[in-house]
């Protein structure tokens, strides 16, 4: 077996009460890395046509990469994946904390949930002991009550721990797992597939770090990062959301206001990092093994309302679907919103736009106060924003219908909802807008997943000659493009981008600790032993992609769905955004067939017989 990995897979069917262990082959993992690699593939492989995503047929997947776990920045994270309840396809989100640090130092690669236990229960691992434990006592709890409850329990306050809250239980379509209470596999509904199976919490204690084939880069790389602080000294100081980022986002017209509709936000300066540094912020905190601490801590303890630091603080992603995105400027009720999102573990992108597209369904008199309970649910109401998070995981009255998503809520709703549902197949769109970042655009559409930012370009990075640029350099990517650009050139970056980000979702590796892809490239060689470059290692992130489109065709997402929300190709209302020039329609088109070539993909998004023997895939086309 090689360097970097276990060697293991812990496989637990819930229905038969029976746990095993499968062994990895390394000629496997070269092909397919680990974390969002393995799971495309298990998925795939695995999994019957057309399964309810809610029913025991279905599998939840857990898995690390090879440098999950290792003593550097940015190795704290796992990738889980499941069929969607949101999308009806594919869905893999990474995570981080200590959680997937844990799972590798009890021995194992990766875990695979199937089937669905009589009653509810939580896994117990420690290191090669694995235990199927009663969990009634914690179902109904939120996430801070079940983490306590199992450390006392098994005796260790060190147990880490990945779980889902109520939500999950309620099997609403974006519940999530929650890491350490903090950290969310956020998008595409993986808790309340795990509340399907009655599977509370898997809780890990390991102790022994996996082997790699040469330590002193991994030292190396330590020291790199140490003695560059400068590199991810925003996110050291604020996390994401800081005061002039945000700001700056108004008249570019990237951050969503008021459901993506509107172009100006005057109180945009209460609502960001560097408000919360200066109000609410008691802290940072960090995942495993990290110098960048990027991870906020608030606390709020004033009548009728309190904030329990326990639960972390909001980030860039939640300030904005709470705040703009809810025309909300109240920093402590989005404080307040991230903590009951994180305690009952529901993803705060997907809570936020799915909760702002009922507000505009409101305002426009397509729902009255009697559809909402009473609620009036319009732009700028806090409490409705927070009553509404409450009754979504609880599926109560008008939150059981939102509790579905955006897709599906404006579906049952109708007369033109669906129009200002912003979402793309299903998954919620991320607090970016294609009118500001083209290529972006670009890869909400043909993302596997949904509008899913992480696995994007940001191209305003590119804009300029930045580090993540020049990191590009060894790719050919020389000279800065403008970031309304979506010419061919961009989407050749878009693709190169794409890939590299879907091989740190596979190694597993934090997208926001500095490096690149040549110190990427050096850590997986260091670590595994193999004689390995860029060209091998983008053709494992093609044939993850790949694999990952052939899922979504035979589950019946085809092109059709490489489609933007009208409203992106529409003018912001207002602001200073209002007249910038529109996202080109025709220009997104033919971005999109580009990439289908690039590919290897034929003009209808399908890849080519070809091109899957090529990649050594071509069972999947008997799939």
């Amino acid at each position: 077996m090689a360097n970097g990995y276990n060697g293991r897979i812990l496989r637990v069917n819930l229905t038969q009460g029976t746990i095993s262990t499968e062994q990895l082959e390394e000629s496997f993992c070269r092909k397919y890395l680990g974390g969002a690699g393995f799971i495309t593939y298990y998925l795939m492989k695995e999994l019957k046509p057309g399964v309810d995503p809610l029913s025991p047929d279905n599998k939840l997947i857990f898995m690390a990469g090879p440098l999950t776990g290792l003593p550097f920045s940015g190795s704290g994270r796992n990738c889980v994946g499941t069929k969607s309840p949101l999308t009806g396809g594919i869905a893999k989100s990474e995570v981080g904390g200590f959680w997937g640090a844990e799972m590798r130092r009890a021995g194992w690669d990766g875990i695979i949930i199937e089937g669905r236990a009589a009653r509810p229960v939580y896994l117990w691992i420690r290191d090669g002991e694995v235990q199927i434990k009663d969990a009634a006592h914690l179902w109904g709890k939120k996430t801070l009550d079940v983490q306590e409850a199992i450390r006392v329990e098994q005796g260790d306050k060190l147990i880490r721990i990945a779980q889902i809250g109520p939500a999950g239980e309620n099997m609403v379509r974006f519940s999530c797992v929650m890491n350490d209470l903090t950290e969310a596999a956020g998008r595409g509904g993986t808790g309340a597939v795990m509340g399907s199976k009655n599977l509370k919490a898997i809780a890990v204690k390991g102790s022994k770090t996996p082997e790699v084939a040469n330590k002193d880069v991994i030292t190396e790389h330590r020291k790199w990062l140490a003695d560059n602080p400068k590199l991810y000294a925003g996110y050291h100081d604020l996390g994401t959301g800081a005061g002039p980022m945000m700001l700056s986002s108004i008249p570019l017209g990237n951050i969503p206001i008021r459901n993506f509709r509107d172009g100006d936000f005057p109180n945009m300066a209460n609502i960001t990092a560097t408000a919360i540094r200066e109000t609410v912020g008691i802290g940072m905190e960090a995942c495993f093994a990290c110098v960048v601490r990027c991870k906020k801590i608030v606390k709020v303890d004033e009548p009728g309302l309190t904030v329990d630091p326990g639960y972390g603080g909001p980030e860039y992603e939640t300030l904005a679907a709470f705040g703009s995105c809810c025309g909300i400027d109240d920093l402590k009720t989005i404080c307040k919103g991230n903590e009951l999102c994180n305690a009952y573990a529901l993803d705060t992108i997907s809570t936020g736009v799915t909760i702002s597209f009922a507000m505009e369904c409101y305002e426009k008199g397509l729902l009255t106060k009697q559809d909402t309970d009473g609620i009036e649910l319009r732009f700028g109401n806090k409490e409705a924003l927070l009553n509404m998070i409450e009754m979504i995981a609880h599926r109560k009255g008008f939150g059981d219908i939102l509790a579905d998503g955006s897709r599906l809520a404006a579906q049952k709703i109708g007369r033109g909802a669906e129009a200002l549902a912003i979402q793309v197949k299903g998954l919620e769109a991320a607090m970016h807008d294609p009118r500001a970042k083209a290529a972006l655009g670009l890869g909400y559409a043909v993302n596997p997943t949904g509008a899913d930012h992480c696995a994007n370009v940001h191209d305003p990075l590119f804009s300029i000659p930045s580090f993540e640029l020049i990191s590009y350099h060894p790719l050919g990517i020389l000279d800065p493009m403008p970031a309304d650009e979506l010419s061919p050139r961009k989407v050749t970056l878009f693709h190169y981008f794409h890939s590299f980000r879907t091989l740190l979702d596979s190694a597993v590796l934090c997208q926001f600790v500095p490096g690149g892809p040549d110190r990427f490239t050096n850590l997986v060689k260091s670590v595994t032993g193999w004689d390995t470059g860029m060209v091998e290692l983008l053709r494992m992130a093609d044939r993850t992609m790949t694999l990952a489109r052939m899922y979504n065709l035979r589950e019946g997402i085809d092109s059709t769905g490489d489609k933007l929300p009208g409203r992106f190709f529409q003018p912001h209302i207002g602001g200073p955004s209002a007249n910038n020039k529109l996202y080109d329609r025709s220009k997104f088109e033919r971005a999109k067939s580009y990439y289908y070539s690039l590919m290897g993909w034929d003009a209808k998004g399908i890849p080519t017989l070809e091109t899957l023997e090529a990649m050594d895939i071509d069972w999947a086309a008997d799939k």
